[in-house]
Order: C-alpha cells, then structure tokens, then sequence
C-alpha cells in the first residue's frame, strides 16, 4: 500500500500521469488515491501543494498512516483505474520549497552562531517560523546566523536527496534525530547541514534566494524567529523600503535620515502633549474657580451644569478641579450625537454616594453608570431627558 512520492526525489517535478487507485466520497468533495503523485500532502510544517488533477482544482492533500496520499476535489471527477495527468502549481511549489530549504540552512547557521537548536517550524501563508532553544536572543544572534545563513545561499551549493535506512543514517551528522524509522529521506546542504526530512527543497541553495529574520520574541521558554525566503524576502524588502520612502517624503529628506526625523517628531509631539495636558490643567484650574465663584448652598456648593460637543475628559478634569478646592458637588454632562455623558463627584468630606446617584440618572437616559462613593460616570442615549435627570439628582442632594 501508499503512495510513490515522487516528489522525495525531484521536487522540481510540476506535472505527472498517474492511476487512481481509492476513491473516498465526503461532503468536501472526492478524496482520491493515486498509485504516484508530485503532490506535497500537509506535514512537518509545510503545506500542502496545490494545482489540477485533469480539469479539476485540487484542494487539499493529506497522507494516510499506511503511506496513501489523497487528493480533494469535486465530487464525482473520476473512476478508479482511470489515468489521470497532475500539474502542480508551479509558484506555490517554488515557495514552499525556498522557506523549507531556507528553514535547514538557518536552523544549522543558528547551531554554529550560538549554539542554538531548533525545536520546530511552520511555514505560513506569509511567514514561517522556528523556535530555537535560545534564552537571552539578541539583535547581535540574528545578524550572525543570518549572516552565516545567506554565505551558503551565495555559494549556491547543491543540496542532495539521500534515500536510506537506519544503519545508513547513524552514520550521518545529522542535525536532528529522525521521526521515522525504516527508509529515512535526508535532505544534505554540502558540507554543511544534514538532516531528515520529507518536504520539498530546493536543488542548490542558490534557489533560495534570499534569507531574511523579519523579528524575534520569547515564547514559551523558548525564542520564536520570524523569517522569510526568495521571493517572501524580494516581497519583504520591497514593502519596507516603500514604507521608508513614503516615511522620508514626509519629512522632505532622503530614506536613511528619516528615522532620524521620526524619532525627533515623536519627542516633540510628546513635548507638545505634556504642554496641553499642563496647559488645560491650568484652564480646567481657573474655570473651577469661576464656577465656585458662582456656586451657592449652605452645607455645601451645588455645580449643574450641561455642555455640548465638549471633551468628555475635560468634563471629568474640571469635575475634579470644582470639588477638591471647597466642599461642593459637581453634576455635568456633556452631549452629543450619540447620547449624553455624565460626570458626577464630591469632595471627600462629604457623604452623598455618587455612585448610586449616577447610576439611577444614566437609567432615567436609557443607559448606565456608575462608579465610586466620591466619583462616577456614565451615560444614555435620551438627550431629551438629560435636563430633568440633572434637575432631579440636584433636588435629591439638596433634600439628603
């Protein structure tokens, strides 16, 4: 039983003829078995090729314990023993095989940089990742394994296909222990890495490209590296200079120096901030103080008072401002399309519970709120109502 996996030996290879041996009917579609297929099936990391099989779209690829691969497309497309001509989609493959070759030669460039193995790898839709046993990773690591990484792609040289058994592959310096026993597929980068693995690659390391780290991070007690090869990386470099050039032209100055002018305009528009917020401190000061002026009551000042489109934050600021100068109670609301905004507080030697009290208003407007016995917010969408909302929670202070 299984499958001839053609592409262990030629992962070149975009088209082939072969007989369908199983068919297996499911509410996807058809899954069927071929004698032989170039078709990728989805495993160790990699997934699945994609392209035709006749005239019909091949969805999906899986492989079976025994060794059968089976292919997904539309239902009732063929019979068994019929021969059939597959064509593999030729970018995908191309892909696929430059991020799984280009995964061997940095996993073993992070091996001679820092001594760092790698745990496991998933080729993404737009990345692919591994995750190394590297504790204290650092910008410095990745430019070493990079560095030694694309010397081997530069060198263009030839990575061989080794089918062979287990006796054969004890005697091999290979970078990782074999998941399968029997006959052992062995992917060799010259005189550089040896390893096992049933993927597709690349048949000289110059195919590749390009191998580029986009990031790194801590995960789960290990470090997950972000990379991308051959064409991801054409892609990768042509989206990052295109962001600093659009960067630079803002600036008016050439890409390299943008960075510069970045960093220095984000310190100045955290300067400005700081500014404002100091700025309306001050404004938010001298309106209390008006408003205070203003107020009146025996026990304690009564500030009501209902603004339109005003910044809900300035309405909590001057809220604060009113009632830590003098025993008072602030109630103010702001209102806009949406709805209406309520902020209600007291000074902290007296005894009302603004929680509850705003809570009940923002009910009264359809909304809710609430918040704690010196200080709460919230709001309702029935600005119609707002006035006699703050006229009530006014007379209820006053008779408390």
């Amino acid at each position: 039983m299984g499958t001839t996996k053609l592409y262990f030996n030629d992962s070149g290879l975009l088209e082939f003829s072969a007989t369908v041996t199983g068919l297996k009917h499911s509410e996807a579609g058809d899954w069927v078995a071929l004698d032989q297929t170039a078709f990728y099936p989805t495993g160790g990391g990699q997934p699945n090729d994609t392209g035709t099989l006749g005239d019909r779209s091949v969805i999906d690829v899986t492989e079976d314990e025994d060794g059968t691969i089976h292919h997904l497309v539309q239902p009732d497309s063929f019979t068994l023993g019929q021969t059939v001509v597959g064509k593999i989609d030729s970018g995908r493959r191309l892909d696929h095989l430059q991020q799984h070759s280009g995964q061997h030669i940095l996993s073993q460039a992070f091996v001679q940089a820092c001594g760092a193995e790698t745990h496991s790898f998933h080729l993404g839709s737009q990345v692919s990742t591994i995750d190394i046993d590297l504790q204290s990773p650092t910008p410095e690591h990745m430019r070493a394994a990079e560095d030694v990484a694309n010397a081997v792609v530069f060198e263009d040289r030839p990575m061989r296909v080794h089918l062979i058994n287990e006796e054969q592959a004890a005697r091999l310096p290979l970078r990782k222990e074999s998941a399968v026993r029997g006959n052992i597929r062995v992917i060799e980068v010259e005189n550089f890495d040896w390893s096992p693995c049933g993927g597709t690659h690349a048949a000289r390391t110059g195919q590749i490209g390009l191998i580029a780290i986009r990031s790194f991070e801590r995960a789960k007690k290990m470090t997950r590296v972000e990379f991308v090869c051959g064409s991801r990386a054409l892609a990768e470099y042509r989206l990052a200079h295109n962001t600093a050039l659009s960067v630079a032209r803002l600036f008016s100055c050439d890409r390299d120096s943008s960075a510069e002018l970045a960093a220095r305009a984000i310190q100045e528009n955290r300067d400005l901030k700081k500014q404002i917020r100091d700025l309306r401190e001050l404004a938010m000061s001298a309106e209390a103080s008006d408003i205070l002026a203003a107020a009146s009551g025996d026990r304690f000042k009564l500030v009501k008072a209902i603004f339109k489109l005003r910044d809900f934050e300035e309405i909590r600021i001057l809220a604060s401002k009113i009632v830590e100068r003098e025993p008072a109670i602030a109630l103010l609301a702001t209102t806009d399309a949406k709805g209406a905004r309520l902020v209600f507080a007291r000074s902290v030697s007296l005894k009302p519970d603004m929680g509850n009290l705003l809570s009940q208003a923002c009910a009264a407007l359809g909304g809710r709120g609430g918040g704690k016995p010196d200080l709460a917010q919230g709001g309702g969408p029935a600005i119609d109502k707002l006035e006699e909302t703050i006229d009530w929670a006014s007379n209820e202070l006053r008779a408390s």
